[in-house]
Formats: C-alpha cells, sequence, structure tokens
C-alpha cells in the first residue's frame, strides 16, 4: 500500500482560481463562494493531487503525511 495524504485548503488564502480543479477535478471542487475544498481531505498519495498543490497560485493547499503528519507541500523554505 503507498503513502496517504491529508490534503487542506487555506480558505482565508484561497482566492478561487480553479486550477486545483483544472489539475485534479477528482480531488478538488470549488463550493458555492467559489473557494477551493477537497473532496476527500486523506486520500491516496498522488501526481494529480500534488500538480494541484503546485499549481495554487497562493499556495493555499497544504498536503501531510497521514499519521506522521510530515509536510509534503508546501516545501520547507
Amino acid at each position: 500500500m503507498g503513502d496517504r495524504w491529508h490534503v487542506e485548503v487555506d480558505r482565508s488564502v484561497c482566492i478561487g482560481s480553479g486550477m486545483c480543479v483544472n489539475h485534479a477535478p477528482a480531488a478538488f471542487e470549488l463550493d458555492s463562494a467559489r473557494q477551493s475544498q477537497p473532496r476527500e481531505p486523506d486520500t491516496d498519495a498522488g501526481e494529480q493531487v500534488l500538480a494541484a498543490a503546485e499549481g495554487c497560485p497562493v499556495e493555499a493547499i497544504l498536503i501531510t503525511l497521514l499519521g506522521s503528519g510530515e509536510t509534503v507541500f508546501p516545501p520547507e523554505d
């Protein structure tokens, strides 16, 4: 079994660009306020989810390793 991730969107930062939905429509959706939210906060690790986080213009998406809480994205400075 592969890694599992916990995905969060910082709604105070999200600008509703929809880039995450374009990159990973199975993982993200925009709510009625045009704010992103993960469809499933706990998900299998995957390139599409990572691409969505990397493509977010304001880095509003946080991905951590489920269990350990180790940060996957954004990278530590």
